[in-house]
């Protein structure tokens, strides 16, 4: 009877079906009453920082495998509903006993598994016994990850020093090793620390490459011991860590196509010293970083394990052997020093799209990370967001829930072809090494990295509490700071300059009543916050004398008003306020060809903000760094 069934028989209502047709004329006539004419299709439709295609209706598509099933796009075998995403905690603290309470602390309450930073900002080295000395190595997976001044060598024998010998460890504790991804990593930082004051700063570079590699190769030889000793303790050896791709810059293809070069090379030095293809396969685990552009994020891991995948295969591993274990961490560029709570939603969202997306192991940041070394009521929510999602959200208890979306599924594809396309570039090149030699990975981060920067500055991709809806007056939390500079996110060009507040306000010069003008006046009001500038405004008023009246002497005025006032008393109005000691007049808005030659500048959507910004501050009296 069920065979006999078809597609009418199963409408849930006698409503007819919708066509493709009928969306678009639906979505055309919305669009038209909001004065957008043209084609839903490219209306609507949007690109990634990468330029890969989103449509806004993907194409249908026939339904993938099952998930647990080759190619893992839906991800590795199924999880148990009721334990989800292993929750991972990130422990970096030098100071050695408040690590060791954070540990516990963690542990008890929700975290499934540590990742502990070895040097730089994290634990000395040999401060590792002291913070995991409560710590059940069989029960609790410990990753080690070497930080500055740690070699990968040094950071894999300080944890396996301490793995119990009897039962064993937790096979999946990790020694850690990446020594490209570390030789990436520090060779980038230098270049991602906040820009001067009133400097865009310049994009993400790997300035500092040709000399962290001229040092690599004995990390690399340590390699194969350190694989070799995974082995012997049962437990995995290597991390391929993407994450340091995007901290420098690229994007989701990025990613992608560094995470399978590096995978990909330290295969070959495993295998070329003898080591089983299947044995070495199991010693890796992906790291990614997970971002609040929940889509892209999900169809990012699915896609990886597609790729990954399809490298084992073509090395000759067994089906058994192809699946890859993935670490998802919430984003470190994403997250802001100002108003740092938005960081929380940020961080669900990410969390949210990195564990539906088939993530083995996710860590969220806490929401004070950018300010220094986290406290606890920071870690408290990295480890709680997870632990909701999971036990009261339920988001673990369905495998794959994108699965066989077509939008899901047609970016999926995208990114994997994309991303594959990545990689056969690098294998050009001569695999991972040269090509992070000659520049040439670096050059296309830089592009992505610019391509981002510019969205930001025109906030066509927006960051929620520093370039759109500012304050101003919030009250700053303080943590302890790094001893290294972390690398700078994403905000850093508007954080830069609300470091260094203008003490000088810009008068909001408001024509007619408040009704009237508030729209360009709060949009210009809360654009010059986003830079430190504070205002003070004429309020509501019905002619120019009376607005005049109220001017504060500012030397940086603001025009703010319709378009109605701007024709009927805008070249009056500038005029008056530059005879009474006006020097620089922005208008609010887009200027006319009549207005725009009697201003100075002027301020709509769209513009540049960063550079706007930077123009009003260098008029401002007393700021002349920003000149």
């Amino acid at each position: 009877m069920v065979d006999q069934l078809d597609e009418a028989h199963l409408r849930l209502s006698g409503a007819p079906v919708a066509t493709r047709d009928d969306w678009e004329r639906a979505a055309q006539a919305v669009l038209a009453r909001s004065g957008r004419a043209g084609s839903p299709e490219e209306l609507l439709a949007r690109t990634t920082v990468d330029g890969l295609r989103i449509p806004a209706m993907a194409p249908r598509r026939a339904d993938r495998e099952d998930p647990g099933v080759e190619p893992f796009t839906r991800g590795a075998p199924r999880r148990p509903a009721t334990r989800g995403w292993d929750i991972r905690g990130r422990v970096v603290d030098p100071d050695a006993t408040k690590a060791a309470s954070t540990v516990i602390e963690d542990l008890s309450n929700g975290v499934t598994s540590l990742w502990i930073t070895l040097g730089g900002n994290g634990t000395r080295l040999e401060d590792l016994p002291l913070v995991l000395d409560e710590v059940y190595l069989d029960l609790a997976p410990v990753i080690v990850q070497a930080g500055g001044g740690v070699t990968p060598i040094q950071a894999a024998w300080a944890l396996a020093d301490l793995l119990p010998r009897g039962e064993g460890p937790h096979p999946f504790c990790n020694l850690g090793a990446d020594p490209i991804g570390q030789s990436v990593r520090f060779a980038s930082a230098p270049e991602q620390t906040a820009p001067a004051p009133g400097t865009t700063g310049p994009a993400p570079a790997l300035t500092d490459l040709a000399a962290a590699l001229a040092h690599l190769a004995p990390d690399l030889t340590d390699l194969t011991a350190i694989a070799d000793l995974a082995v012997r303790l049962g437990v995995r050896g290597i991390v391929v860590d993407a994450t340091v791709a995007h901290d420098a810059g690229a994007a989701e293809v990025g990613e992608l196509g560094y995470s399978l070069a590096v995978g990909v090379a330290y295969l070959r030095r495993m295998t070329e010293a003898g080591m089983p293809l299947e044995v070495a396969l199991q010693l890796l685990e992906f790291r990614y970083a997970a971002t609040a552009d929940q889509f892209v994020t999900m169809a990012k891991f699915r896609a990886a394990r597609t790729l990954w995948r399809r490298v084992a295969q073509l090395s000759g591993a067994a089906p058994a052997a192809r699946a890859q274990a993935q670490h998802g961490v919430t984003s470190w560029p994403m997250i802001t020093r100002y108003d740092p709570w938005t960081n929380l939603l940020r961080g669900t969202i990410s969390a949210f799209a990195a564990g539906v997306g088939g993530a083995a192991a996710v860590t969220v940041l806490p929401f004070d990370s950018a300010l220094g070394i986290p406290e606890s009521l920071g870690r408290r929510l990295a480890r709680n967001t997870s632990s909701l999602l999971l036990s009261e959200a339920g988001v673990a208890i369905a495998a794959d829930p994108g699965g066989g979306a077509h939008a899901v599924e047609a970016l999926t594809d995208e990114l994997a072809a994309a991303g594959w396309a990545e990689f056969q570039r690098i294998e050009a090149a001569g695999g991972i090494l040269a090509a992070l030699a000659d520049g040439s990975v670096a050059g296309r981060w830089a592009t992505v990295a610019a391509e981002r920067r510019r969205r930001l500055s025109t906030r066509r991709q927006a960051v929620t509490g520093v370039s759109e809806f500012p304050q101003p007056r919030e009250p700053r939390l303080r943590r302890r700071p790094f001893e290294h500079p972390e690398p700078a996110g994403w905000a850093a060009d508007f954080e830069s300059m609300r470091d260094n507040p203008c003490g000088t306000t810009v008068f909001l010069a408001t024509l007619g009543e408040v009704a009237a003008h508030t729209a360009r006046a709060s949009f210009a009001r809360n654009t010059l916050a986003t830079g430190g500038i504070d205002t003070t405004t004429a309020g509501g008023n019905t002619t120019v004398a009376e607005m005049l009246s109220r001017y504060d002497g500012s030397a940086v005025v603001c025009l703010a008003g319709t378009d109605a006032a701007y024709d009927a008393d805008g070249p009056a109005a500038i005029w008056a306020l530059r005879t009474n000691g006006a020097q620089w007049v922005i208008l609010a808005g887009r200027p006319k060809p009549e207005l725009a030659q009697l201003v100075d500048d002027s301020l709509a959507i769209g513009d540049d903000v960063v550079a706007f910004l930077q123009r009003t501050r260098a008029q401002l009296p007393d700021e002349g760094a920003y000149r």
